[in-house]
């Protein structure tokens, strides 16, 4: 989890509906970045082998419709989840909603 290029930043108003290829799930997004995400309350069933996930990320009027990877999941209770994913090939969209929320200084620029 040490190893991002961009910086997460936490959210709050975001829910996403995804599939896994086999199934359907609900959660919500606790972090964001221009080329992944943290997904939170993800059922526990949700196969995160599987290699490619179809997310749609929700908002106040608006929606993201992405392929992401998962890259790690961690167990948060009994039932759920939460699973860091990349997104592959993130819309041009999704890139400026979230450089809405990125601070204005280049202190948060792309680490190595």
């Amino acid at each position: 989890m040490d190893k991002r290029h961009f910086p997460r930043v936490a959210i709050n108003s975001l829910t996403v509906d995804g599939s896994d290829g086999v199934g359907f799930f609900l959660g919500q997004v606790s972090d964001v970045s221009r080329f992944g995400l943290c997904l939170t309350d993800v059922p526990k069933k949700v196969d995160v082998k599987a290699g490619k996930m179809m997310a749609i990320v929700n908002g106040p009027e608006m929606h993201f419709k992405m392929i992401v990877i998962p890259k790690w999941s961690a167990a948060t209770g009994s039932l759920n989840k939460s699973v860091g994913v990349e997104i592959v090939d993130p819309p041009r969209d999704w890139i400026d909603f979230v450089m809405g929320f990125e601070p204005e200084d280049d202190s948060w620029g792309a680490t190595s």
